[in-house]
């Protein structure tokens, strides 16, 4: 995985390894600097990848064949020798769990180790750390959209960039709070449940019941086969009495492929419903199998819809479902679960809550697992110390200064257990303590303080990486979703809102000789700059 990165990492690490500051010790941060999807928070993904690349860390004589074709003819060979021998070993990362929440500029990682070698891990754990966490996002924001009854499936293979791109999507949004994928692959790598059934095409190929060529079906319980195209027949007649519809306009290609699927899996039948007309074709013959299917001992167990107005057929098709219920008897047929897909976005969450529905599952793809919204997170990874002293980026956009020093990241907690600000202090400075009374200061804002008194106060950090071994057991997918979804829960509606959140504060103390105490001996100062002169006022 050495090789996955860019190629200035290669030519600025050459310049470290010339220059003799290779082994200088160096501190770096990964984090985001605003909140995706206009929100106040993120899911942090990718961590566990981002581990195993760590260990597996190296550059082969392969590896080493190609750099030398690409760098310059100037550089020297004993470089290259170099490069084979680097590995991971003296880098220690501490990190977020992966699954928590996190807000912009807060570190979801911390990077010690070796100046170059810090600084060509930059891309390989940006590369793995931005999309997992922007789809991860993404998915909670479905989920929390949906609701926590909903049941939600990833869809998005067929239109994920490439197939890692799609792995990756089905792994995130399984993290993100999805509760299926139609990826088998990913199910198979990741143990997420899969789901699926039939497509418009199967549906399509058929143009008559005399095409069925398995026509019968042994009841549940045993006894003599049924020819199941022929009750379903039987049972059509009668559907369409009740609901009075012209038997004439229903498909029989439809009810063809209906009574093939439900011979095939008659445990798992579900009706697309859409393929033609759903109140005259796909929801007499769906009722028709389905009953025909009940008579024989089992049950169907749903249907699906992949155009129109969802929301509202979706009351319609419950209404038939009800009343084929009641009038055959058949008290389970009101409850048969409702799909929908077609092209789901945040904005089809919110009419199907505002205009009210039946769905109880939802299918998303393209606007999961491409996030339009927001094509890509933003994560940066940024030098923050060398050699024990603070680095820091000043630059014309202040939004992208970094904040110098190592640092320690707490999360504060109200009386109500709802994180309300991070406090980030440099490592030397004590911890804050439960009960304890905080000065903080306003990030950017010189001379701005405010009082708290955290109920609970959690460090955020652990140590994952050491000795070039992960250093801590890491969770299980399912765990790493519970996770997300229990921190989710703790969040304050204020700030879990999708549209206009409250910001949530991110606070470096008063106290101490923290690098954004613009008075203190610690702060960082340019040419011409006072003491008590902040990187603003420098601009000014």
């Amino acid at each position: 995985m050495a090789p996955l990165t860019d190629l200035y990492q290669l030519t600025m690490a050459y310049g470290h390894w010339r220059a003799g500051r290779h082994r200088l010790p160096a501190s770096a941060e990964l984090f985001f600097r605003r909140g995706p999807f206009r929100g106040a928070f993120a899911l942090g993904a990718g961590l566990a990848e981002g581990l195993r690349c760590l260990r597996a860390f190296r550059f082969s004589a392969a590896d080493v064949a190609y750099l030398r074709s690409v760098l310059p003819s100037t550089t020297e060979d004993t470089f290259f020798d170099y490069l084979a021998t680097l590995d991971a070993s003296e880098v220690t990362v501490s990190a977020v769990p992966e699954g928590s929440v996190v807000f912009a500029r807060v570190p979801f990682l911390q990077v010690k180790g070796p100046l170059l070698v810090v600084q060509l891990l930059e891309t390989t754990l940006l590369c793995l750390v931005n999309y997992a966490s922007l789809v991860a996002t993404n998915a909670a924001r479905f989920r929390l959209l949906a609701g926590p009854d909903m049941k939600l499936m990833e869809i998005g293979l067929r239109r994920a960039q490439g197939p890692d791109g799609a792995l990756s999507a089905s792994k995130y949004s399984y993290i993100g709070g999805f509760d299926y994928t139609s990826n088998v692959l990913a199910g198979k790598l990741y143990g997420i449940p899969v789901c699926g059934t039939i497509a418009h095409s199967f549906i399509m190929s058929f143009t008559s019941l005399e095409e069925v060529q398995l026509r019968e079906l042994l009841p549940l319980a045993g006894g003599e086969p049924v020819d199941l195209p022929s009750l379903a027949e039987l049972w059509l007649g009668r559907v369409c009495e009740l609901l009075q519809t012209a038997p004439e306009k229903v498909n029989r290609g439809e009810l063809a492929a209906f009574v093939s699927y439900a011979i095939t899996f008659p445990r798992n039948f579900q009706g697309l419903l859409d393929t033609y007309c759903v109140r005259r074709s796909g929801l007499p013959n769906f009722c028709a199998v389905a009953l025909a299917l009940h008579q024989l001992g089992y049950r169907a167990i749903g249907v699906r819809l992949d155009s129109g107005d969802l929301a509202q057929q979706s009351k319609e098709i419950r209404r038939v479902l009800r009343a084929c219920g009641a009038h055959f008897q058949v008290p389970w047929f009101e409850t048969i679960p409702i799909a929908v897909s077609n092209d789901i976005s945040e904005q089809s969450l919110e009419e199907f809550s505002r205009e009210g529905s039946e769905i109880d599952m939802i299918g998303i793809g393209t606007n999961l697992v491409t996030c339009p919204l927001q094509p890509s997170l933003g994560c940066v990874y940024k030098l923050v110390e060398v050699n024990g002293s603070p680095c820091l980026k000043l630059t014309e956009d202040e939004e992208k200064m970094t904040m110098p020093g190592t640092k320690m990241i707490y999360r504060l907690y109200d009386s109500a257990c709802h994180p309300f600000m991070d406090l980030m202090a440099l490592e030397e400075e004590p911890s804050p303590s439960a009960g304890q009374e905080l000065v903080v200061r306003v990030l950017g804002r010189l001379g701005e303080a405010s009082k708290v008194v955290p109920t609970t106060v959690e460090p955020l950090h652990r140590m994952y990486f050491r000795d070039g071994q992960v250093c801590e057991p890491l969770p299980s997918l399912l765990e790493v979703r519970s996770h997300a979804q229990a921190s989710l829960s703790l969040l304050n509606p204020a700030h879990r809102r999708l549209h206009e959140p409250q910001p949530y504060p991110v606070r470096p103390p008063l106290a101490g000789h923290h690098q954004y105490a613009p008075g203190n001996p610690a702060w960082p100062r340019w040419p011409g700059q006072s003491q008590r002169g902040s990187p603003a006022e420098l601009r000014r």
